[in-house]
């Protein structure tokens, strides 16, 4: 598939998965708009076709500011990715601060919405079409204990990523809510460092690091593209599951 024609936003792309889509991209010399709270660093590749800001995805109006300016560099945006999210607080319920909690919901869910109402509103000036990819978690279908913020957020990214593809069906937008499986990232790294206590479930992660059971944010990259812009690997549901690379 060629790509190069095409225009995407990445949030959350200063590390992890979002970096990594970030450099696969550019590897397709796509048209790239790249934020983060911090700038992202710009991705490596023979090309390089990008605008990288600093967005805080809780201020709608920082997050509208930076689709306007990447429409009027590259013209309108054919692909969304919400991937911008947060972990912490990982704790036990009964010990967790509500002010910690509020903030993750805020980050992984009002982040999401904004820069899907963002890409809505801007398809609809365009004739309508576009994909819009919501990354989602497994983390969604099942409660950890010591993630209960983080599963809540997550399990709320698919039901509103469903609502959304329902609403706009008409207008030819397709919605995806994606997990990418287990990615060793930072966050990764973070999840082993808990204590037990905090996540009885930790061990379970420490045997992946130990199997090398990953997949890699290039083959993730590859995947969310095909979705976006092959039909012949178009998924029929909104929720998706990226397969499992090591098996």
């Amino acid at each position: 598939m060629q790509y190069s024609n095409k225009v995407a936003v990445i949030t959350g792309a200063s590390r992890g998965i979002g970096a990594g889509m970030a450099t696969v991209f550019a590897r397709h010399e796509m048209k790239l708009g790249i934020c983060a709270r911090r700038i992202p660093e710009m991705p490596v590749a023979p090309k390089v076709y990008c605008v990288a800001g600093a967005v805080d995805v809780t201020n709608a109006q920082a997050v509208q500011r930076f689709a306007n300016g990447i429409a009027a560099h590259y013209g309108p945006i054919d692909l969304w990715v919400n991937n911008a999210g947060v972990l912490d607080p990982i704790n036990l319920m009964r010990d967790i601060d509500p002010a910690d909690f509020k903030r993750l919901l805020d980050i992984n869910i009002m982040g999401v919405m904004h820069g899907s109402q963002t890409f809505v509103r801007h398809r609809h000036q365009h004739g309508g079409g576009g994909v819009l990819i919501n990354m989602s978690s497994g983390a969604a279908q099942s409660g950890y204990p010591g993630w209960s913020a983080y599963c809540a957020s997550k399990a709320a990214v698919e039901r509103f990523s469903e609502a959304v593809a329902a609403e706009e069906a008409e207008y030819g937008l397709r919605v995806y809510a994606v997990a990418p499986g287990v990615v060793d990232t930072e966050m990764q790294a973070t999840i082993r460092s808990t204590p037990s206590e905090r996540f009885p479930f930790v061990e379970r992660f420490h045997q992946i690091k130990a199997n090398n059971q990953f997949n890699t944010e290039e083959f993730i990259a590859e995947h969310l593209l095909a979705y976006a812009f092959d039909p012949a690997r178009r998924p029929q549901t909104v929720v998706v599951r990226v397969p499992n690379q090591w098996e």
